[in-house]
């Protein structure tokens, strides 16, 4: 691995922006592929979060081998759930500590119990400077997580959120999340707006990451207070 200057920030660094549209010559049928995600935690600690389908393999080497990395030097991998467009790379990752797949935590046959039932906003650390935290956030799925990241070199707080938010333009227009699917949409209403709340800048499942700004919170608010 080589040497990586943290200059004392968490570094979130976005692998491949994500897309899902209609098949261009099937209108019964998507194309999707999730955002993909690297955050190099300024204690060392390397993670991936959201790993794309399982024909990206190469993609993902060769994505992780422009920062200097191999995928032996990923410590923590994190599906924010369990679909096939988000998961599809992790037996790449043999080396890392621990898979966390929505809230389910494993190693190897060894399964954690890090989310228990009843506690909403538990959150698991995943570095050794507390600045690096993964949160249930159910909606899309009742069993969906988010990474946050504190002191990051953005200058903010990040939300890594899978498929909370589908894309930028989702905000103004809640076809976009619902028709992507949503096990509760009442919750993820909820947590969107407690994401935006929370986050200066969002990396949704499906597109680029953007900048929060006040209009998107108000928004954000209004939808989830119709929901209660």
């Amino acid at each position: 691995m080589a040497a990586f200057d943290h200059g004392q920030r968490n570094h979130v660094i976005v692998l491949q922006d994500g897309y899902s549209h209609e098949d261009d010559g099937d209108e019964t049928a998507m194309r999707a592929n999730c955002t993909c995600t690297l955050v190099r935690c300024r204690d060392g600690t390397n993670i991936i979060v959201d790993t794309m389908t399982a024909w990206d393999g190469e993609l993902l080497r060769s994505l992780l081998g422009n920062h200097g990395l191999g995928v032996e030097d990923i410590q923590v991998v994190v599906c924010s759930h369990g679909h096939s467009d988000h998961i599809g790379c992790n037996y790449l990752f043999q080396k890392a500590r621990m898979h966390l797949v929505g809230a389910c935590a494993s190693h190897r046959d060894l399964y954690w119990d890090l989310f228990p039932s009843g506690k909403q906003d538990a959150e698991l650390t995943l570095d050794s400077n507390a600045e690096v935290v993964v949160r249930r956030t159910p909606g899309h799925t009742h069993s969906c997580v988010s990474v946050i990241v504190d002191n990051s070199q953005l200058g903010g707080r990040v939300g890594i959120t899978g498929d909370l938010f589908e894309r930028r333009e989702d905000i103004d227009d809640e076809s976009i999340w619902m028709d992507a699917g949503s096990e509760s949409e009442k919750l993820q209403r909820q947590e969107r707006c407690k994401m935006a709340h929370l986050c200066d800048f969002i990396v949704p499942g499906h597109g680029p990451m953007f900048a929060v700004v006040e209009t998107m919170r108000s928004q954000l608010k209004k939808d989830a207070d119709l929901s209660a």
